[in-house]
C-alpha cells in the first residue's frame, strides 16, 4: 500500500585517470497510503425483476460500478482528507498554483503553470492539462495573443501549448490543473466487491446490490503539479 520516491539523487565526481569516485547513495522517501472505502448499494423490487425484458441485477452492477469508478476519479482531484474521503491532487500539500485574473486564464497564465512545474525540474514524463468542457470552449475562442491573431489556446491535436488535453465534468469549472499525472497514485487493495443481498428486504421481495472498494490517493511528487483557478488566496 506504500508508494516509494526518490529525494535526494546520487552525486557525481570528476576523477583523475585510473581514479575511483566517492560513494554515493540516493535519499529514498516512502508515502504511506491507507485504505479508504468507498460504496453504494441499490435496491430492486420484485415487480421490477418479473416485469423487465432487462437483466436487472447485471444492469444494476453495471451502474454501481460505475458512479463507484466516477466517484474515485473525483477524490483523485478533490479528494478532503476528512469525511472518510482520500486527499485529492488539489488538496495536497506543496504543489504549485496560479492564481488567474479571471474565470478564464490567459494564455499567458497558462503557460505560467507550466514554468511553475518546469522551475523544480518535474516538467518530465506524461505532461497534460486537465479542464472542464466550458474551459475548452473558452480556449477554443481566444487568441492566445490578443485580438486580431488566429492562433487559439486550443490547437489542433486537441493540445494546448503542445501539450495533451483531458477534458471532463468531473473537473470543476474554473480549474486548470497541468501535471506529470504517472505521479498521482491511485491504489486499490482489492477488485471492486459486489454483494447480492436477496435477505434484507425478503419480505417485500426486494433485491439489495451493494458495491464496495478500497482505495486510496497518493502524490509521489508535489511539484510534478500545478493548479489555477482565479479564486485562489
Amino acid at each position: 500500500g506504500d508508494v516509494y520516491k526518490r529525494q535526494g539523487a546520487a552525486t557525481a565526481y570528476w576523477v583523475a585517470e585510473s581514479g575511483a569516485p566517492t560513494e554515493s547513495q540516493q535519499t529514498i522517501g516512502q508515502v504511506a497510503m491507507n485504505p479508504k472505502t468507498v460504496g453504494a448499494f441499490t435496491d430492486f423490487s420484485r415487480r421490477l425483476i418479473l416485469q423487465s425484458s432487462l437483466d436487472v441485477e447485471n444492469m444494476v452492477r453495471r451502474d454501481l460500478a460505475q458512479v463507484i469508478a466516477l466517484a474515485i476519479d473525483s477524490a483523485a482531484l478533490y479528494g478532503t482528507a476528512a469525511d472518510n474521503q482520500p486527499r485529492g491532487l488539489k488538496n495536497q500539500t506543496g504543489i504549485n498554483t496560479r492564481d488567474f485574473a479571471a474565470a478564464n486564464p490567459t494564455f499567458a497564465e497558462l503557460v505560467g503553470m507550466e514554468s511553475e512545474v518546469a522551475a523544480d525540474n518535474a516538467d518530465v514524463g506524461n505532461m497534460r492539462y486537465l479542464l472542464n468542457p466550458a474551459q475548452r470552449g473558452s480556449f477554443k475562442t481566444t487568441a492566445k495573443f490578443g485580438s486580431g491573431t488566429e492562433a487559439t489556446i486550443w490547437e489542433p491535436g486537441n493540445t494546448v501549448n503542445g501539450y495533451a488535453t483531458e477534458v471532463s465534468n468531473q473537473i470543476t469549472a474554473g480549474d486548470v490543473f497541468f501535471g506529470n499525472f504517472a505521479d498521482l497514485m491511485i491504489g486499490f487493495w482489492s477488485g471492486l466487491d459486489l454483494t447480492v443481498d436477496p435477505y434484507a428486504g425478503a419480505t417485500s421481495g426486494t433485491v439489495r446490490v451493494i458495491a464496495l472498494q478500497d482505495t486510496d490517493i497518493a502524490v509521489r511528487n508535489a511539484v510534478s503539479f500545478c493548479y489555477g483557478n482565479a479564486s485562489i488566496a
